[in-house]
C-alpha cells in the first residue's frame, strides 16, 4: 500500500476503521507487535489496552479510563480538548457495537485498539461476552472520527 497522500485522500479516513479491527483482533504478543510495526512504517500512532466488566456503568467507566489512559500513555493523542472529545466519539460508535442487545448482568471481556492517522482517529473493541460462561460469544464494535 502507497503511504503517499493524494488530494483525493484529503479529508477522508483512509480505512483507518480497518487497521483498528485488524489489531483489536490479533491473538498474540507477536501478531500484535508485527502489526504496529506495520502501522508505525505508515506513520500510524497506535495503543492497545484491554479491559472487562459487567455492563452497564461498572464497564463505561472502565473502558473510559482504560482508552484515555492508554491513548494519553502511548502517544496517541496530545491533552486537547479535539484530540479527547474524538477518541470519546469513536469509543461511544465501538462501544454499541459491543454492548448491542446485552443485559446488565452480561459479562464483557475486550482488547480495545485506538489508531491514528494525521486527521483521524478510530477505537476498535473485539471480545467475548456473556450472561452465563457457556453462553460466551463473540463480540466487536467499531467508531471512527474526524480530529
Amino acid at each position: 500500500m502507497d503511504n503517499k497522500k493524494r488530494p483525493e485522500d484529503i479529508g477522508r479516513s483512509n480505512g483507518i476503521g480497518y487497521y483498528a479491527m485488524r489489531l483489536a483482533i490479533t491473538q498474540s504478543q507477536y501478531e500484535e507487535e508485527r502489526v504496529k510495526e506495520e502501522y508505525a512504517s505508515r506513520q500510524l500512532k497506535v495503543a492497545v489496552t484491554e479491559t472487562g466488566g459487567k455492563t452497564g456503568l461498572d464497564f463505561q467507566d472502565k473502558v473510559s479510563r482504560s482508552l484515555i489512559g492508554a491513548a494519553l500513555n502511548q502517544g496517541v493523542i496530545d491533552r486537547s480538548g479535539n484530540e479527547i472529545h474524538a477518541l470519546f466519539h469513536a469509543a461511544e460508535e465501538a462501544k454499541r457495537g459491543v454492548l448491542v442487545n446485552s443485559t446488565t448482568d452480561t459479562s464483557v471481556a475486550v482488547k480495545i485498539a485506538i489508531v491514528r492517522s494525521e486527521h483521524w482517529i478510530s477505537v476498535a473493541m473485539f471480545g467475548t461476552s456473556a450472561i452465563h460462561p457457556l453462553s460466551s460469544h463473540e463480540r466487536c464494535g467499531l467508531g471512527v472520527m474526524h480530529i
